[in-house]
């Protein structure tokens, strides 16, 4: 029994260890929230952290929300505190799958596919789809989409003095390089 124990944790790592990953540590995720009239509000992460496990299409990335950076500090200092709400809610992380991947089929043209999977912001956990672009250059994966998130859908609370001027649809964009690891 311990034999077929130790031979089922040894395949157990085997198949892991022999999965094709990507992965990257400076992928950029961007957040558009601005209205006609008033302020951008725009926000960069360049430290978002994503892996995919090129055999099953499964992908994750994380953001610690602190990194997002906007224009002006207080902008930043609002959103942390007030919004977001970083020091409860220190991350923001995404899984999920690119739906009918398959890595053979990829090339350096760009092929579009969707990415299906689960937000967490703000501690809510939500189901978002995502258009993307995929290819193979070099040896790199490049991984590029966008999808719309609403803040009402994570519980995030707007003032009502300043909900003319964050719009009702936020625009996330992403932009990642992965290499083999």
């Amino acid at each position: 029994m311990k034999k077929l124990t130790l031979l089922s944790v040894f395949l157990l790592f085997t198949g892991y260890a022999s999965a094709q990953k990507y992965s990257s540590k400076t992928g950029k995720v961007t957040f558009e929230a601005s209205v006609p009239l008033f302020d951008d509000i725009y926000a960069q992460d360049d430290n978002n952290l994503v892996i995919l496990n090129a055999d099953t299409g499964e992908m994750a990335s994380v953001s610690a929300v602190k990194n997002f950076h906007f224009k002006t500090k207080l902008m930043e200092e609002h959103f942390n505190e007030s919004y977001a709400e970083s020091a409860k809610y220190p991350k923001a992380t995404f899984k999920g799958k690119i739906v009918a991947f398959d890595k053979s089929k990829l090339t350096a043209s760009p092929q579009k596919y969707t990415i299906q999977g689960t937000m967490n912001f703000h501690g809510v956990d939500k189901t978002v789809a995502s258009a993307a672009t995929i290819y193979l250059k070099d040896g790199k994966v490049y991984l590029q989409g966008r999808f719309v998130v609403k803040p009402a859908d994570y519980k995030v609370t707007i003032p009502k003095m300043v909900t003319k001027k964050i719009a009702e649809n936020i625009n996330v964009e992403y932009n990642y390089i992965l290499i083999k690891s």
